[in-house]
């Protein structure tokens, strides 16, 4: 795709391509595509004789439409967990970033596994953008034009610095730059090297990566949703209801410290998962599927797209600048007092203040209100588990 695109900004006619990358390339408008088998084809198509290629014809608009609403896994499946649905359903509204924290056997996966279901459908443009990155790794399957849903990444722990960010000789993109667009799922947060996790602080915070190389630099785009997962501890059982944890003094402060402050500062929401328990798992009754939650967050990230629509580059709350966060994250005297109380109380650190208050803002355009109220600052605050300074003495 990048091929045909640069050939189509050049002012070519058309392109001839591999037969398995025609339907890649012909999502190009307005660029005629041949794909080819071998090279008899192409030297009968050059002499215009009969036998040779066939121009491949893409309706993208009518591809991306069969392909949007399709998707495998859905909270339906889910029992029980309706605090943690809830918190899903304000991250994908806000586009802010989450860490669950919770015992083994908790749900933490399922659950992160099924955020694509609920986030707003991409945009054509959108889709575009992500089939570009995807086609330059070499990531988009023959049989399939253009990637219609959001990218959902899931690197193993023992990926490498490279292989998150991107680089090499030739530079590829990276996990975060395959994830533009959609989800990068870090399960086992701890168990990744401290050096791979502290590449991602400058993505995070400009949601573009910079690869640089003595001849020449390349910047591939990587705005995505970070989704982490990790235990309480090494035992995995701290703060269970029923389980005891058998970790020694200090272990669960030293097991959280592999989590740098930098890099849990730009997770606006913090999770505890906790055990669903048999009456929820044998309960029989169907729980909400992410069609109508996504209908909820569609409705919340319209008026998000409404207010940052002459802001360049900024679609959502989580990606407000300090200028925005100033102008659009006001709180009346009410909201100012709850907030300062629960900074004191629960030793809340203030690298936690605008993040709260972003979480905020997506409550209140969940709920169409024009004004961040107290409750939805009151709700935001129990996102913030990490970081009360006692958490891991509780």
């Amino acid at each position: 795709m990048a091929i045909a695109l640069q050939a189509k900004e050049e002012g070519f006619k058309g392109i001839i391509v591999p037969k398995a990358n025609a339907l890649e390339a012909a999502v190009v408008n307005n660029l005629e595509v041949f794909g080819a088998e071998n090279l008899s084809e192409v030297i009968k198509f050059l002499n215009q004789e009969k036998g040779g290629m066939q121009q491949t014809i893409v309706d993208v608009e009518k591809q991306f439409g069969q392909l949007i609403e399709n998707f495998e896994l859905d909270f339906r499946d889910v029992k029980g967990q309706m605090n943690i649905k809830r918190a899903f359903e304000i991250a994908a509204s806000g586009g802010h970033n989450v860490i669950l924290i919770g015992p083994p056997g908790s749900g933490k996966s399922m659950l992160a596994k099924r955020l694509g279901s609920i986030l707003p459908p991409m945009s054509l443009d959108e889709a575009l953008e992500t089939t570009k990155i995807h086609s330059v790794a070499g990531k988009v399957k023959g049989q399939v034009g253009i990637i219609s849903q959001r990218p959902f990444r899931k690197p193993h722990h023992t990926i490498s610095d490279i292989g998150l960010i991107g680089g090499g000789s030739y530079p590829q993109p990276g996990e975060i730059s395959l994830a533009h667009n959609g989800v990068l799922f870090l399960d086992e947060l701890p168990e990744y090297k401290r050096t791979v996790l502290e590449v991602m602080r400058q993505p995070l915070e400009d949601r573009t990566v910079n690869i640089s190389r003595a001849k020449f630099s390349i910047d591939y785009p990587a705005s995505f949703m970070l989704v982490a997962a990790m235990n309480p501890c090494p035992c995995g059982y701290f703060n269970h209801p029923e389980k005891e944890c058998v970790c020694g003094p200090g272990v669960v402060q030293r097991y959280l410290n592999k989590i740098s402050g930098p890099l849990l500062d730009r997770i606006d929401i913090h999770i505890e998962v906790t055990p669903v328990s048999f009456d929820e798992l044998a309960n029989s009754k169907p729980s909400e599927g992410s069609k109508e939650i996504r209908e909820r967050v569609g409705a919340a990230r319209t008026i998000q797209k409404n207010r940052y629509l002459l802001r360049n580059g900024i679609h959502c709350n989580a990606q407000m600048s300090m200028k925005e966060f100033e102008e659009h994250c006001k709180i009346d005297k009410a909201g100012s007092q709850l907030l300062k109380i629960a900074m004191d109380k629960m030793g809340l650190s203030a690298r936690a203040y605008d993040r709260i208050l972003k979480v905020a803002r997506t409550i209140a355009d969940l709920e169409s209100k024009e004004k961040i109220e107290a409750a939805h600052i009151a709700e935001a605050i129990q996102y913030r588990s990490l970081d009360r300074t006692n958490w891991a003495l509780n």
